[in-house]
């Protein structure tokens, strides 16, 4: 099963087309850590990760993980956790994942530069949440109706085809 996003504002799996926002800086075949572009190529997907104290969880095929307060995404491109989902503290810079706002209530890890991990090649590619469009850092945005419409036509074989 592919996930396609097609433009800009459109991402596509089998008969459904959600309106989505992606980085600021459009797709990049040579993504960079802080360069705001959504990384172009065709990825694996991995857990998805929800806020449990906010939401039920949610109906998925994929693998779920509930965030709690102490969890980020190193994006310290000198650690050698970089790339991946930490424990916060204050010697590794990373983006929290328990957040105010409710972007991250749910999101989707979009396995990108997470095999072998090469630093500053970007890192915490996600599908989020978003509720006006607003361009991203580099992840995929959608609506919370349209995401938890995709999470339940998805599994754990999808892949997303970012052109």
């Amino acid at each position: 099963m592919l996930l396609t996003l097609k433009n800009k504002e459109t991402l596509i799996i089998d008969d459904f087309v959600f309106k989505c926002s992606i980085g600021k800086n459009g797709t990049k075949t040579r993504k960079r850590e802080g360069d705001k572009a959504t990384p172009k190529g065709i990825y694996s997907l991995g857990k998805l990760y929800y806020r449990g104290d906010r939401i039920q969880k949610p109906l998925t095929k994929l693998p779920t993980k509930i965030i709690n307060k102490n969890m980020g995404w190193c994006d310290d491109p000198k650690s050698k956790y970089y790339n991946n989902e930490i424990k916060i503290n204050n010697k590794i810079r990373c983006e929290k994942l328990f957040r105010n706002d409710n972007s991250y209530n749910y999101f989707i890890v979009i396995n990108y530069n997470t095999k072998k991990i090469v630093s500053k090649k970007g890192s915490a590619i996600f599908i989020h949440l978003t509720k006006g469009y607003k361009k991203t850092a580099g992840c995929i945005a959608l609506k919370k109706k349209d995401f938890l419409i995709l999470i339940k036509l998805i599994n754990r074989k999808t892949k997303i085809k970012i052109n």
